[in-house]
Protein backbone atom coordinates (compact mmCIF):
# COMPACT_ATOMS: atom_id res chain seq x y z
CA UNK A 1 0.00 0.00 0.00
CA UNK A 2 1.45 3.30 -1.10
CA UNK A 3 0.89 6.67 0.45
CA UNK A 4 -0.96 9.06 -1.86
CA UNK A 5 0.69 12.48 -2.19
CA UNK A 6 -0.69 15.23 0.00
CA UNK A 7 -1.22 18.48 -1.93
CA UNK A 8 0.78 21.41 -0.65
CA UNK A 9 -1.33 23.89 1.29
CA UNK A 10 -0.88 27.56 0.56
CA UNK A 11 0.07 29.66 3.53
CA UNK A 12 -0.65 33.32 3.91
CA UNK A 13 2.33 35.55 3.37
CA UNK A 14 2.86 39.25 4.03
CA UNK A 15 -0.01 41.69 3.51
CA UNK A 16 0.53 44.66 1.21
CA UNK A 17 -1.66 47.79 0.97
CA UNK A 18 -2.04 48.51 -2.74
CA UNK A 19 -3.44 51.71 -4.22
CA UNK A 20 -1.63 52.48 -7.46
CA UNK A 21 -2.40 50.59 -10.68
CA UNK A 22 -0.84 50.48 -14.11
CA UNK A 23 -3.70 52.60 -15.47
CA UNK A 24 -3.20 55.22 -12.74
CA UNK A 25 0.54 55.45 -13.43
CA UNK A 26 -0.02 55.85 -17.16
CA UNK A 27 -2.76 58.43 -16.57
CA UNK A 28 -0.45 60.40 -14.27
CA UNK A 29 2.15 60.69 -17.03
CA UNK A 30 -0.54 61.66 -19.55
CA UNK A 31 -2.00 64.31 -17.23
CA UNK A 32 1.43 65.83 -16.58
CA UNK A 33 1.96 66.07 -20.35
CA UNK A 34 -1.48 67.66 -20.81
CA UNK A 35 -0.74 70.27 -18.12
CA UNK A 36 2.65 70.95 -19.74
CA UNK A 37 0.98 71.52 -23.11
CA UNK A 38 -1.67 73.76 -21.54
CA UNK A 39 1.08 75.80 -19.89
CA UNK A 40 2.33 76.80 -23.35
CA UNK A 41 -1.12 77.84 -24.61
CA UNK A 42 -0.53 81.61 -24.17
CA UNK A 43 2.08 81.41 -26.91
CA UNK A 44 -0.09 79.17 -29.10
CA UNK A 45 -3.63 80.53 -28.74
CA UNK A 46 -5.23 83.95 -29.01
CA UNK A 47 -6.69 85.90 -26.09
CA UNK A 48 -10.25 84.70 -26.68
CA UNK A 49 -9.25 81.06 -26.37
CA UNK A 50 -7.26 81.83 -23.23
CA UNK A 51 -10.32 83.46 -21.62
CA UNK A 52 -12.43 80.40 -22.42
CA UNK A 53 -9.84 78.12 -20.85
CA UNK A 54 -9.73 80.37 -17.76
CA UNK A 55 -13.49 79.81 -17.36
CA UNK A 56 -13.07 76.05 -17.77
CA UNK A 57 -10.20 75.92 -15.27
CA UNK A 58 -12.34 77.92 -12.82
CA UNK A 59 -15.17 75.39 -13.05
CA UNK A 60 -12.79 72.45 -12.56
CA UNK A 61 -11.22 74.05 -9.47
CA UNK A 62 -14.51 75.06 -7.83
CA UNK A 63 -16.09 71.68 -8.56
CA UNK A 64 -13.14 69.81 -7.04
CA UNK A 65 -13.38 71.85 -3.84
CA UNK A 66 -17.13 71.35 -3.52
CA UNK A 67 -16.76 67.64 -4.24
CA UNK A 68 -14.05 67.38 -1.58
CA UNK A 69 -16.52 68.80 0.94
CA UNK A 70 -19.72 67.05 -0.12
CA UNK A 71 -18.47 63.92 -1.84
CA UNK A 72 -15.86 62.88 0.71
CA UNK A 73 -16.56 64.67 3.99
CA UNK A 74 -20.35 64.78 3.78
CA UNK A 75 -20.43 68.59 4.11
CA UNK A 76 -23.10 69.71 1.62
CA UNK A 77 -22.71 73.47 1.31
CA UNK A 78 -24.95 75.62 -0.89
CA UNK A 79 -23.08 78.77 0.08
CA UNK A 80 -19.71 78.41 -1.64
CA UNK A 81 -20.54 81.52 -3.67
CA UNK A 82 -19.71 83.45 -0.50
CA UNK A 83 -16.04 82.59 -0.93
CA UNK A 84 -16.06 83.28 -4.67
CA UNK A 85 -17.44 86.72 -3.84
CA UNK A 86 -14.94 87.26 -1.05
CA UNK A 87 -12.13 86.39 -3.45
CA UNK A 88 -13.49 88.86 -6.00
CA UNK A 89 -13.97 91.70 -3.52
CA UNK A 90 -10.66 90.87 -1.90
CA UNK A 91 -9.07 91.85 -5.21
CA UNK A 92 -10.94 95.16 -5.17
CA UNK A 93 -9.89 95.81 -1.57
CA UNK A 94 -6.23 94.90 -1.94
CA UNK A 95 -5.62 96.38 -5.40
CA UNK A 96 -7.91 99.42 -5.51
CA UNK A 97 -8.00 100.44 -1.85
CA UNK A 98 -4.63 99.31 -0.49
CA UNK A 99 -2.54 99.52 -3.70
CA UNK A 100 -1.19 95.99 -3.44
CA UNK A 101 0.37 94.05 -6.31
CA UNK A 102 -2.31 92.62 -8.58
CA UNK A 103 -0.92 89.08 -8.70
CA UNK A 104 -0.02 88.86 -5.00
CA UNK A 105 -3.53 90.07 -4.15
CA UNK A 106 -4.92 86.79 -5.47
CA UNK A 107 -3.17 84.95 -2.63
CA UNK A 108 -4.05 87.67 -0.12
CA UNK A 109 -7.71 87.33 -1.09
CA UNK A 110 -7.61 83.58 -0.53
CA UNK A 111 -6.03 84.01 2.89
CA UNK A 112 -8.56 86.69 3.89
CA UNK A 113 -11.46 84.43 2.84
CA UNK A 114 -9.96 81.52 4.80
CA UNK A 115 -9.78 83.72 7.91
CA UNK A 116 -13.39 84.88 7.44
CA UNK A 117 -14.49 81.28 6.87
CA UNK A 118 -13.74 80.54 10.53
CA UNK A 119 -16.54 82.67 12.06
CA UNK A 120 -18.84 81.67 9.19
CA UNK A 121 -18.07 78.02 9.86
CA UNK A 122 -18.57 78.39 13.61
CA UNK A 123 -22.16 79.42 12.87
CA UNK A 124 -22.80 76.99 10.01
CA UNK A 125 -21.44 73.93 11.80
CA UNK A 126 -24.01 74.32 14.55
CA UNK A 127 -26.52 73.08 11.97
CA UNK A 128 -27.00 69.57 10.61
CA UNK A 129 -28.20 67.99 7.39
CA UNK A 130 -30.50 70.08 5.20
CA UNK A 131 -30.38 72.88 7.77
CA UNK A 132 -26.64 73.14 7.17
CA UNK A 133 -27.13 73.39 3.40
CA UNK A 134 -29.80 76.09 3.72
CA UNK A 135 -27.83 77.83 6.46
CA UNK A 136 -24.73 78.19 4.28
CA UNK A 137 -26.90 79.75 1.56
CA UNK A 138 -28.33 82.24 4.05
CA UNK A 139 -24.88 83.05 5.42
CA UNK A 140 -23.62 83.69 1.88
CA UNK A 141 -26.43 86.21 1.41
CA UNK A 142 -25.50 87.86 4.72
CA UNK A 143 -21.88 88.18 3.60
CA UNK A 144 -23.09 89.71 0.33
CA UNK A 145 -25.26 92.24 2.19
CA UNK A 146 -22.32 93.25 4.38
CA UNK A 147 -20.04 93.72 1.37
CA UNK A 148 -22.46 95.91 -0.58
CA UNK A 149 -22.64 98.31 2.35
CA UNK A 150 -18.95 99.15 1.92
CA UNK A 151 -18.64 102.31 -0.15
CA UNK A 152 -14.90 101.78 -0.63
CA UNK A 153 -15.70 98.53 -2.48
CA UNK A 154 -18.24 100.14 -4.80
CA UNK A 155 -21.27 99.36 -2.62
CA UNK A 156 -24.16 97.86 -4.59
CA UNK A 157 -22.91 99.20 -7.93
CA UNK A 158 -19.83 97.01 -7.99
CA UNK A 159 -16.33 98.05 -8.97
CA UNK A 160 -13.67 97.52 -11.61
CA UNK A 161 -10.26 96.19 -10.61
CA UNK A 162 -7.60 98.81 -11.35
CA UNK A 163 -5.12 97.26 -13.78
CA UNK A 164 -3.95 100.44 -15.51
CA UNK A 165 -0.37 99.93 -14.34
CA UNK A 166 -0.12 96.41 -15.83
CA UNK A 167 0.72 95.43 -19.39
CA UNK A 168 -2.32 93.82 -21.07
CA UNK A 169 -0.51 90.89 -22.69
CA UNK A 170 1.46 90.06 -19.55
CA UNK A 171 -1.66 90.28 -17.40
CA UNK A 172 -3.57 87.94 -19.70
CA UNK A 173 -0.76 85.39 -19.66
CA UNK A 174 -0.28 85.50 -15.89
CA UNK A 175 -4.05 85.24 -15.35
CA UNK A 176 -4.15 82.18 -17.59
CA UNK A 177 -1.27 80.50 -15.76
CA UNK A 178 -2.81 81.24 -12.37
CA UNK A 179 -6.12 79.75 -13.54
CA UNK A 180 -4.23 76.64 -14.68
CA UNK A 181 -2.57 76.48 -11.25
CA UNK A 182 -6.03 76.77 -9.65
CA UNK A 183 -7.39 73.81 -11.63
CA UNK A 184 -4.32 71.57 -11.45
CA UNK A 185 -3.76 72.55 -7.83
CA UNK A 186 -7.34 71.66 -6.89
CA UNK A 187 -6.90 68.19 -8.39
CA UNK A 188 -3.54 67.75 -6.64
CA UNK A 189 -4.95 68.94 -3.30
CA UNK A 190 -7.89 66.55 -3.53
CA UNK A 191 -5.61 63.65 -4.47
CA UNK A 192 -3.02 64.28 -1.74
CA UNK A 193 -5.64 64.89 0.96
CA UNK A 194 -7.57 61.75 0.08
CA UNK A 195 -4.44 59.58 0.12
CA UNK A 196 -3.51 60.85 3.58
CA UNK A 197 -4.80 59.81 6.99
CA UNK A 198 -7.05 62.85 6.90
CA UNK A 199 -8.65 61.54 3.71
CA UNK A 200 -9.22 58.15 5.31
CA UNK A 201 -10.95 59.86 8.24
CA UNK A 202 -13.07 61.95 5.87
CA UNK A 203 -14.36 58.93 3.99
CA UNK A 204 -15.01 57.03 7.22
CA UNK A 205 -16.99 59.99 8.58
CA UNK A 206 -18.98 60.24 5.35
CA UNK A 207 -19.84 56.54 5.34
CA UNK A 208 -20.59 56.15 9.06
CA UNK A 209 -20.18 59.20 11.26
CA UNK A 210 -21.01 57.40 14.51
CA UNK A 211 -18.68 54.52 13.69
CA UNK A 212 -15.83 56.87 12.75
CA UNK A 213 -16.35 58.80 15.97
CA UNK A 214 -16.21 55.55 17.92
CA UNK A 215 -12.87 54.71 16.31
CA UNK A 216 -11.40 58.01 17.48
CA UNK A 217 -11.94 60.30 14.49
CA UNK A 218 -12.49 63.94 15.42
CA UNK A 219 -15.48 64.62 13.17
CA UNK A 220 -15.82 68.33 13.90
CA UNK A 221 -12.12 69.17 13.53
CA UNK A 222 -11.75 67.14 10.34
CA UNK A 223 -14.72 68.77 8.63
CA UNK A 224 -13.88 72.24 9.88
CA UNK A 225 -10.30 72.02 8.66
CA UNK A 226 -11.50 70.92 5.24
CA UNK A 227 -14.04 73.77 5.24
CA UNK A 228 -11.25 76.34 5.74
CA UNK A 229 -9.06 74.71 3.08
CA UNK A 230 -11.92 74.73 0.55
CA UNK A 231 -12.70 78.37 1.41
CA UNK A 232 -9.11 79.40 0.70
CA UNK A 233 -8.90 77.64 -2.65
CA UNK A 234 -12.41 78.69 -3.72
CA UNK A 235 -11.60 82.35 -2.97
CA UNK A 236 -8.23 82.01 -4.72
CA UNK A 237 -10.01 80.66 -7.80
CA UNK A 238 -12.66 83.38 -7.66
CA UNK A 239 -9.95 86.05 -7.42
CA UNK A 240 -8.22 84.65 -10.52
CA UNK A 241 -11.48 84.58 -12.46
CA UNK A 242 -12.32 88.19 -11.64
CA UNK A 243 -8.77 89.24 -12.41
CA UNK A 244 -9.66 88.05 -15.91
CA UNK A 245 -13.10 89.67 -16.14
CA UNK A 246 -12.04 92.79 -14.15
CA UNK A 247 -15.62 93.87 -13.31
CA UNK A 248 -16.92 92.78 -9.89
CA UNK A 249 -20.62 93.05 -9.11
CA UNK A 250 -22.35 91.62 -6.02
CA UNK A 251 -25.27 90.07 -7.86
CA UNK A 252 -22.83 88.02 -9.97
CA UNK A 253 -19.96 87.26 -7.61
CA UNK A 254 -22.30 86.19 -4.77
CA UNK A 255 -24.84 84.45 -7.01
CA UNK A 256 -25.84 80.88 -6.22
CA UNK A 257 -27.10 80.52 -9.81
CA UNK A 258 -23.82 81.76 -11.22
CA UNK A 259 -21.57 79.57 -9.08
CA UNK A 260 -22.81 76.98 -6.59
CA UNK A 261 -25.73 75.60 -8.64
CA UNK A 262 -23.56 74.88 -11.71
CA UNK A 263 -20.88 73.38 -9.48
CA UNK A 264 -23.40 70.95 -7.97
CA UNK A 265 -24.66 70.02 -11.45
CA UNK A 266 -21.10 69.47 -12.66
CA UNK A 267 -20.26 67.14 -9.78
CA UNK A 268 -23.52 65.20 -10.09
CA UNK A 269 -23.01 64.68 -13.82
CA UNK A 270 -19.35 63.73 -13.52
CA UNK A 271 -19.62 61.66 -10.37
CA UNK A 272 -19.88 62.60 -6.70
CA UNK A 273 -17.08 61.24 -4.57
CA UNK A 274 -14.45 60.90 -7.29
CA UNK A 275 -11.62 63.12 -8.49
CA UNK A 276 -12.20 62.29 -12.15
CA UNK A 277 -15.92 63.15 -12.00
CA UNK A 278 -15.66 66.94 -11.54
CA UNK A 279 -13.16 67.16 -14.41
CA UNK A 280 -15.47 65.28 -16.79
CA UNK A 281 -18.51 67.17 -15.54
CA UNK A 282 -16.83 70.57 -15.94
CA UNK A 283 -15.81 69.84 -19.53
CA UNK A 284 -19.31 68.62 -20.46
CA UNK A 285 -21.04 71.49 -18.67
CA UNK A 286 -18.80 74.10 -20.29
CA UNK A 287 -19.31 72.54 -23.73
CA UNK A 288 -23.09 72.55 -23.22
CA UNK A 289 -23.07 76.15 -21.98
CA UNK A 290 -20.84 77.29 -24.84
CA UNK A 291 -23.13 75.68 -27.42
CA UNK A 292 -26.44 76.86 -25.91
CA UNK A 293 -25.29 80.23 -24.56
CA UNK A 294 -27.13 82.11 -27.33
CA UNK A 295 -30.39 80.51 -26.21
CA UNK A 296 -30.55 82.53 -23.00
CA UNK A 297 -31.32 80.18 -20.10
CA UNK A 298 -31.75 77.03 -22.18
CA UNK A 299 -28.29 75.84 -21.26
CA UNK A 300 -29.45 75.83 -17.62
CA UNK A 301 -32.44 73.70 -18.60
CA UNK A 302 -30.22 71.40 -20.65
CA UNK A 303 -27.68 70.95 -17.86
CA UNK A 304 -30.47 70.34 -15.34
CA UNK A 305 -32.03 67.67 -17.56
CA UNK A 306 -28.60 66.07 -18.04
CA UNK A 307 -28.08 65.99 -14.26
CA UNK A 308 -31.50 64.36 -13.73
CA UNK A 309 -30.86 61.72 -16.39
CA UNK A 310 -27.46 60.88 -14.91
CA UNK A 311 -28.90 60.75 -11.38
CA UNK A 312 -31.65 58.38 -12.50
CA UNK A 313 -29.81 56.06 -14.86
CA UNK A 314 -26.05 56.45 -14.37
CA UNK A 315 -25.50 56.53 -10.65
CA UNK A 316 -23.07 57.60 -9.30
CA UNK A 317 -22.32 59.86 -12.28
CA UNK A 318 -20.57 59.27 -15.58
CA UNK A 319 -17.25 58.37 -14.02
CA UNK A 320 -18.90 56.08 -11.49
CA UNK A 321 -20.52 54.21 -14.36
CA UNK A 322 -17.22 53.98 -16.26
CA UNK A 323 -15.40 52.80 -13.14
CA UNK A 324 -17.98 50.08 -12.58
CA UNK A 325 -17.97 49.04 -16.22
CA UNK A 326 -14.22 49.04 -16.88
CA UNK A 327 -12.73 48.87 -13.38
CA UNK A 328 -10.37 51.80 -13.98
CA UNK A 329 -9.22 54.37 -11.41
CA UNK A 330 -7.12 57.23 -12.75
CA UNK A 331 -6.71 58.69 -9.25
CA UNK A 332 -6.77 55.67 -6.91
CA UNK A 333 -7.37 56.78 -3.34
CA UNK A 334 -8.96 53.62 -1.98
CA UNK A 335 -6.81 51.09 -0.19
CA UNK A 336 -6.80 47.43 -1.25
CA UNK A 337 -5.23 44.64 0.79
CA UNK A 338 -3.17 42.21 -1.26
CA UNK A 339 -2.13 39.02 0.54
CA UNK A 340 0.91 37.22 -0.85
CA UNK A 341 0.58 33.46 -0.53
CA UNK A 342 3.31 30.87 -0.30
CA UNK A 343 2.53 27.54 -1.91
Amino acid sequence: MTDSPVPARATAGPVEVQRGTTASRVSLVVLVLIVAVLAFMPSLAEAGTQRKLVELFTLVSLAQMWNLLAGYAGVVSVGQQAFVGLGAYGMVAFVNVHDQNLYASVIYSGIAAAVLSVPIGLIAFRLRGSYFAIGTWVLADVVSLVIIQQNALGAGNGASIDVAAYDLETRQQVTYWMALVAAAGAVAIAYLVLRSKLGLQMQAIRDNEAGARGLGANVYRTRFGLWVLAAFWTAFTGAVFYMSSLRVQPRDSFSVVQWTAPIIVIVLIGGLGSIEGPIIGAVLYYFLRDRLNDWDTWYLVGSGVAAIVVALYLQPGLWGYMRRRFGVDLFPVRRHLRVHTDA
